[in-house]
């Protein structure tokens, strides 16, 4: 069931396409993640990721981004021309799927981080409630 204002007219309602549609490339992915756990807020911040986003698909992908209802945007506080992304309840809601993601590849493939890893497979929920707290910190922090 979609929530919300209409999206995006989807190829098919099944909800493996949906969330493909919306989350199906690594840079939406990276940007979430950068979101989740680095606290990115800025188009700077995202730019200066360690995969090297190009700026035309950075602008593209926040765009969809906040089309779908995982980010939204708000004026910097601190220079109103620029612009600051926040994840939104649906975007935080993510964390978990993300969470599994990190661990499928690390039980599969070489990968770094693993401290990350490492605290995700100590205790899942205990990491999980930790991203919802910053987020939720950080929602407190601008009311």
């Amino acid at each position: 069931m979609r929530r919300g204002k209409a999206g995006p007219k989807r190829r098919s309602g099944c909800p493996l396409n949906a969330s493909v549609e919306m989350l199906g490339d690594r840079w939406s992915l990276l940007i979430i993640r950068d979101m989740m756990l680095a606290g990115a807020r800025s188009y700077k911040q995202f730019l200066d990721c360690y995969e090297g986003i190009a700026t035309n698909i950075l602008a593209d992908r926040l765009r969809k981004l906040v089309a779908y209802g995982i980010i939204t945007t708000e004026k910097d506080p601190s220079d109103g021309r620029k612009l600051i992304y926040l994840l939104t309840a649906k975007g935080i809601a993510l964390a978990p799927v993300l969470t599994e993601m990190v661990l499928w590849a690390a039980a599969h493939e070489d990968t770094e981080n693993q401290a990350l890893v490492r605290q995700m497979r100590a205790d899942k929920q205990k990491f999980l409630t930790g991203v919802r707290q910053r987020w939720a910190n950080r929602r407190s922090a601008r009311a």
